[in-house]
């Protein structure tokens, strides 16, 4: 069994990805498509049950706003991310990848993310945390739910974002099904501030990808600092996109 589940990992992982991922994530998820192989249950299943798990999670968020209960949410959440991880192995495994799949799972990945921003500032406004000022707010400070209302709206216009720059008409190319799945690209000799700004990008995107670290903050019982971190990130991918678009759109 974990003969096969190393195979299925060693020939399903991404060329590049989060470390997390790499080093536990998708190791456990290779045992998780061993056992899943065996069986009739599909990639699709495994991303709608991903989202079930993801629902669940964000509801302990909110129901559950002690230290203790957020360490309970958590895990959780990464039980959804593990099958998030799966998901998308299953296919390779099974020769079933395509882009309507992959299009699916990103879907989900959306819905998951606006629900995560929704359910923190519900748990904030419930139990009280680190405001914006650096004081502590309350619990049934309003702000939270403002900081809620904004955090949404940041999220889902960063979704909406990536979404329209990843289409044909704007990038100018074609993605191919294999693409989704291997994100390697020819590396072209960059310049020194180049590749400054690009360990600053991958920088962010390490702390965008919340199931990597959200964990820490949990056991810290600072799921308020990861909140306004979380909506932060999203908000200044949010203005470097925008800039790009002006820069394109806005010329004469």
């Amino acid at each position: 069994m974990l003969g096969e589940a190393k195979r299925i990992y060693l020939a399903t992982r991404k060329k590049h990805d989060q470390l997390f991922n790499t080093y536990l994530m998708r190791p456990l998820a290779g045992g998780v498509v061993a056992l899943l192989a065996r069986t009739a249950i599909t990639p699709n299943q495994v991303t709608l049950l991903n989202l079930a798990v993801f629902v669940v999670a964000a509801a302990l968020l909110v129901a559950l706003p002690t230290a203790a209960g957020g360490l309970v949410a958590v895990a959780v959440l990464e039980l959804s991310y593990l099958l998030d991880c799966a998901d998308g192995m299953l296919a390779r495994h099974k020769q079933l990848a395509s882009k309507e799949g992959h299009l699916f799972d990103f879907f989900t990945d959306e819905l998951k993310a606006v629900l995560l921003s929704g359910a923190l500032s519900m748990r904030l406004f419930s139990a009280g945390g680190l405001g914006l000022d650096g004081g502590r707010w309350p619990g049934g400070d309003p702000r939270f739910l403002l900081a809620g209302v904004v955090g949404v709206a940041v999220i889902a216009s960063a979704i909406s974002l990536t979404n329209f720059v990843r289409r044909p008409e704007i990038s100018g190319k074609e993605t191919s099904v294999s693409a989704y799945y291997e994100t390697a690209t020819e590396e072209r000799p960059r310049s020194p501030a180049a590749r400054a700004a690009g360990l600053v990008m991958t920088f962010l995107r390490f702390l965008n990808h919340y199931p990597s670290h959200i964990w820490a903050f949990a056991l810290a019982d600072r799921l308020d600092v990861f909140f306004w971190m979380y909506v932060l990130i999203n908000l200044l991918y949010l203005a470097k996109g925008w800039l790009g678009l002006l820069l394109r759109f806005g010329r004469s």
